[in-house]
């Protein structure tokens, strides 16, 4: 059955109706009595709408760049209206009076981290993610575009969410309760085979970017955390997974893919995905292929190792029988240089800490700076947004984490913050 050809809503009607959302998702944060009234007595919660951030000065902790690996004790970060104005050893650095400062010493400090892959649907959930270290986030979409209501709420109370990109509702052939998302998707649910025509696909896709969202997010597989679907079942075709991409692209945007199967992988690598997430049984065919194309892995292993300790049978076994296939699969990917980025998928009100990714990132065989890198600038370059995040320096984001040790040689660490400073405002 085929779609009227009806044009997608329009961008400004979108925009006051995810502005409408963030402004609900503020308010239930502020009725909560959090730190939104902490953050607005220092300015960063402005009364005229414009985006919030703080002056502080980090001094006294050890300063690592991930960039470079460089290491820099007695070091002093200077934050002024949430955008990092200068860093380095303590008195090479010009250190503004009457700026509040946030004692580091006996800490590492890093930039905030970056999780590639996590849900977030509620204020809480994005609460969360933040003080456990993750400032920045790429979302892994939502059932009704929830998570485009948090980017601006990040961008307007940054101490409340993590700066996010924004993927909208997943693509996928049953789109289940998602078509009340937007009356444009409704006529959707008529379909008997599902989203699977290329106009049905060209809708979901068009729909997405006119709500606003920054990336496509889409699947070739079955869900791995549903015991009743099967994880290497292929639901989408190459040419289908193509025509996703074509839509996307023709907008000047990405596509992230849900995969497992190494069939699905390379279906949708050579389909020309930006990234692919979880993959754990991708061949070295296609890591080359990835490789080739600059695709970023994305392989989540905190939700995989989470499958391991279900109470179900089914998924225990699953977790089991996948975690060390992914984690073979992550050290060929990075010992052939396929890009890697962290994300930990968390979904369903529970957040997991960004840098529980990175030990296990560690744990499949990466040098702990370059497992550091996952989640700090390889994850920003993934995101588009490497000249902003995951370093502190001039120019850069005023997010940070302080850690109780040297992350290089325990990045367990990072699973525990000791303490999360977001565009200048210490949480």
């Amino acid at each position: 059955m085929c779609l009227e050809a009806t044009p997608p809503p329009s961008r400004s009607l979108t925009r006051r109706g995810v502005l409408a959302g963030a402004a609900a998702l503020a308010g239930t944060v502020a009725a909560s009595g959090t730190a939104a009234a902490a953050a607005s007595s220092t300015g960063a919660a402005r009364g005229d709408g414009t985006p919030g951030g703080g002056d502080l000065v980090i001094r006294g902790g050890t300063l690592l760049d991930p960039a470079t690996g460089e290491v820099t004790e007695n070091a002093v970060v200077v934050i002024e209206g949430g955008t990092v104005r200068a860093a380095g050893r303590e008195g090479t650095v010009t250190v503004p009076q009457g700026v509040t400062a946030l004692d580091a010493d006996g800490h590492w400090v890093l930039p905030g981290l970056v999780d590639a892959h996590i849900h977030l649907s509620t204020a809480a959930e994005a609460r969360d993610a933040v003080r456990k270290g993750a400032t920045s986030a790429r979302s892994g979409s939502t059932t009704f575009y929830q998570d485009i209501a948090v980017r601006e709420l990040a961008r307007h109370s940054p101490e409340l969410a993590p700066r996010l990109t924004a993927a909208g509702v997943f693509v996928t052939p049953d789109l289940g309760d998602t078509v009340l998302a937007d009356p444009d998707l409704t006529p959707l649910a008529r379909l008997k085979e599902g989203v699977r025509s290329a106009e049905a696909l060209r809708r979901v896709v068009e729909v997405n970017l006119s709500r606003g969202a920054d990336v496509i997010k889409t699947r070739v597989n079955e869900r791995a955390g549903l015991p009743e679907q099967d994880p290497l079942a292929q639901v989408y075709s190459y040419e289908q997974l193509a025509e996703i991409v074509a839509a996307a692209r023709r907008r000047g945007k990405g596509v992230l893919c849900h995969s497992y199967s190494e069939r699905g992988c390379h279906d949708a690598v050579t389909a020309g995905i930006r990234s692919l997430e979880h993959g754990a049984f991708v061949g070295e065919r296609t890591l080359a292929e990835m490789r080739r194309r600059g695709t970023y892995f994305t392989p989540t292993l905190t939700a995989i190792a989470g499958l391991a300790e279900s109470t179900n049978p089914v998924l225990a076994e699953r977790g089991r029988t996948y975690l060390p296939v992914l984690k073979r699969a992550v050290l060929a990917a990075h010992e052939l240089g396929v890009p890697l980025a962290a994300g930990t998928d968390s979904s369903g009100g529970t957040v997991r800490p960004i840098g529980r990714e990175v030990e296990l990132m560690r744990a499949a065989g990466l040098p702990a700076l370059d497992a550091i890198r996952t989640a700090t600038t390889g994850a920003a370059r993934l995101l588009g947004v490497e000249r902003t995040v995951g370093r502190l320096a001039r120019g850069f984001a005023g997010d940070a984490i302080l850690v109780a040790g040297d992350p290089l040689n325990d990045v367990t660490l990072l699973k525990q913050p000791t303490r999360v400073v977001r565009a200048g405002l210490a949480l």
